[in-house]
């Protein structure tokens, strides 16, 4: 199995169970790694036998802008979004950082991780 991975896509996002998490927002980051058998794209330099990781990197985007309480939510909105528009695609690991979290002590990020 290859794998196509598009790291560090950077949203303003407004995610959290806090009030003013939802009003203020804050960074995120996301990194994907996709698993599919891309052979037979390269063999043809057909795209639509592969993974458009400009596609991919859309559907993030749109994703991570609708806003929930939960990253987890958001992470499997993601998943199925990816499953539904590439055929190909067999596997996925999906990492949502939240960076800075509104906890106390010095924590660079909080993350959620689906790997299936």
């Amino acid at each position: 199995m290859n794998c196509i991975t598009v790291k560090g896509i950077r949203t303003y996002s407004y995610h959290g169970c806090l009030q003013e998490e939802a009003a203020i927002g804050g960074y995120y980051e996301v990194d994907l790694e996709l698993y599919c058998n891309f052979k037979p794209a390269s063999l043809t330099d057909d795209l639509s036998l592969t993974i458009n990781y400009v596609d991919a990197n859309r559907i993030v985007e749109e994703e991570m802008s609708v806003p929930s309480k939960l990253i987890e939510t958001v992470a499997y909105r993601i998943l199925h979004r990816l499953k539904q528009n590439f055929h190909v695609l067999e596997r996925a690991r999906i990492e949502i950082k939240k960076l800075n979290p509104p906890i106390d002590g010095d924590t660079r990020y909080v993350s959620v991780i689906i790997d299936e």
